[in-house]
Formats: C-alpha cells, sequence, structure tokens
C-alpha cells in the first residue's frame, strides 16, 4: 500500500528580530492580535520561509548576544517613551544597535525606531520643534542624488513623494555621522535617514493603517495628550489625502529588510499602480543607496507626485 506523501513545513530561509517598544494597545490586540501581527503583516514575505522573533524590550526582554548573528535583520518598533531618555532599557536598546550596526546587521527603525538609531549611532534627539505631528502626511524624497546600488538589486519605483502615518512629538535634530538624510516633510526635517547600506531610519509608521491611526487619534484625545485640534487636524488629513501610501512604504521596507528593493507590479494605497506611474512620467531609477561615497545617499530621480 502506498502511504500518502506528507507535507514539509516549509524551510526558514530568513530570520528577523521585532524589538518591541511598546505594549499592545486594546485595539491593537482585538483587531489585530498584537503588534507583532501588525509589523509581520506589513513587513513579512507571507510565504511561509520567515521566522520572526519579537523581544518586548521595553520590558527588558532581549535577543542573546549569542543569537544576534542568525538573525538577517532587525526592526525597532515606535514607543510611547522619549528616544533621548534615561530608562535602562533605552540604554540598552542603544548598546544594542551599536552592536548590530557593527555586525553589518540590517535595522530598520519606526518612529522611536528611527529617533533611537539617531541617537545610538551618535546623532541628537529632541522634542519636536513645532510640536505634535499626527496624522497622514506627505513626506518628500531628496532628489538628484548619485546612486551605486546600495540596497542591492533593481530599486522599486521611488516617486517624488508618498503619504505616511506620522504620530510623534520628538524628532531628529542632528543625524548621526556618516548619515544622510533622505527624506523630508513640511513639518519635520528628518522623515528617513540612512546609514551605510544597513540602516534606516523613518519617523512615520509605514505598518499603520488608516483605523491604527484614527483609534490612536482617539485614545490620545481622550488621554488629554493632544489638544482637541491637532486630533481633528489628524482626522482632516486622513479625509484629505485619502490615507497613507501603505503599500509603496511596505514594499519599501521588505526591500530594504531583504537586501533589495525590486521593481514589479505593485499597486499604492489608492490602487495606483507605482511603476506604471513612473513609465508614464519617464522615470528610471536604478538605485536607492550609494554605497561608495561616505554618505549614503537616495537615488531620486524620480518625476511622480
Amino acid at each position: 500500500m502506498t502511504m500518502p506523501a506528507t507535507k514539509q513545513p516549509p524551510v526558514v530561509r530568513r530570520r528577523y528580530a521585532l524589538l518591541l517598544a511598546l505594549w499592545d494597545s486594546d485595539y491593537a490586540t482585538k483587531v489585530y492580535g498584537g503588534y507583532h501581527n501588525v509589523f509581520v503583516s506589513a513587513f513579512g514575505s507571507g510565504a511561509g520561509d520567515e521566522r520572526w522573533d519579537s523581544y518586548r524590550v521595553i520590558a527588558g526582554e532581549f535577543p542573546s548576544p549569542d543569537d544576534l548573528s542568525s538573525y538577517d535583520g532587525f526592526v525597532v518598533s515606535g514607543s510611547p517613551h522619549d528616544a533621548h531618555g534615561e530608562d535602562p532599557w533605552v540604554h540598552r536598546l542603544c548598546a544594542l544597535l551599536r552592536t548590530l550596526h557593527a555586525m553589518g546587521k540590517r535595522v530598520l527603525g519606526v518612529c522611536f525606531g528611527h529617533q533611537l538609531l539617531c541617537r545610538a549611532l551618535g546623532g541628537k534627539v529632541a522634542r519636536a520643534r513645532s510640536g505634535w505631528d499626527v496624522g497622514v502626511r506627505n513626506v518628500t524624497f531628496a532628489r538628484g542624488l548619485i546612486d551605486n546600488g546600495g540596497l542591492g538589486g533593481e530599486l522599486l519605483v521611488l516617486p517624488t513623494s508618498a503619504a505616511i502615518v506620522e504620530v510623534h512629538q520628538d524628532e531628529v535634530w542632528e543625524i548621526p555621522p556618516g548619515a544622510a538624510v533622505v527624506a523630508y516633510s513640511e513639518k519635520t526635517r528628518v522623515e528617513a535617514f540612512v546609514v551605510g547600506e544597513n540602516v534606516l531610519g523613518i519617523q512615520g509608521h509605514p505598518e499603520y493603517t488608516t483605523d491604527i491611526l484614527l483609534n490612536l487619534v482617539d485614545r490620545l484625545a481622550g488621554q488629554n495628550a493632544i489638544d482637541g485640534s491637532v486630533g481633528d487636524e489628524a482626522r482632516r488629513t486622513v479625509a484629505v489625502t485619502g490615507g497613507p501610501d501603505r503599500a509603496f512604504w511596505t514594499g519599501l521596507c521588505k526591500g530594504f529588510l531583504r537586501g533589495g528593493l525590486k521593481s514589479g507590479g505593485a499597486t499604492d494605497a489608492k490602487g495606483v499602480n507605482v511603476n506604471a506611474r513612473a513609465a508614464a512620467a519617464g522615470v528610471a531609477v536604478g538605485s536607492c543607496f550609494a554605497g561608495g561615497a561616505p554618505m549614503v545617499q537616495l537615488a531620486c530621480r524620480a518625476g511622480i507626485n
């Protein structure tokens, strides 16, 4: 008798560590099963060949030093805490980020993570000069810079600007030595920066959906953390922009974590094919970061908006 073949589990080809600097909100737990699932849904391949391990660094839970080399990349989440604060776990996380950078590991920092990467690598973070930034904001990418294959592979077509969820009252004041600002907005001078080919900080929340933002706005307003007018403006930006360009941002982050941004047929959050928009504009972008110069630079010859 022939026995039916057993289905083998997929081989884990990549392993990532999610460094959670926040607690799960009731909403994130109820709707998504927690922020681990929010991040993995946003940045994971979905193919079953990846393993994502979460460490609640806000509670002092960190990966073992002996295990660091087994990871292909690390993601540092947002947090209600200050990246310029003196909490012991914040200092410990700074030390870990310096270690990962020295090892050449790919590290993506989001919001608080973006700010803490800056601090850990020698930059300066403080309260935002213009106060809270909450809502959906258009971020502009730096233009006219030299490209040289830093992220590897073919680049995901880069727009002139893209909308992203913002929820922060701190910001980067000075980037680390050897870093380059690759995106900015009318509200925040450093929306994204890179250091070498392995560090990417994004001030906004590429992982957030519109419903997560709106729930967070309601919670912040209910806690009197933000004025009612700030909450009203945040809701207005959602209506005006139509929401974040989440497909673009998650695609960019996925490409970074996997070592190369490749063009394809992806659409942005508004259902517009990004590559079609680029082709219509006569855009050709070869590579995102320059690896040869002291300051890694963003290749942005895109002409779409």
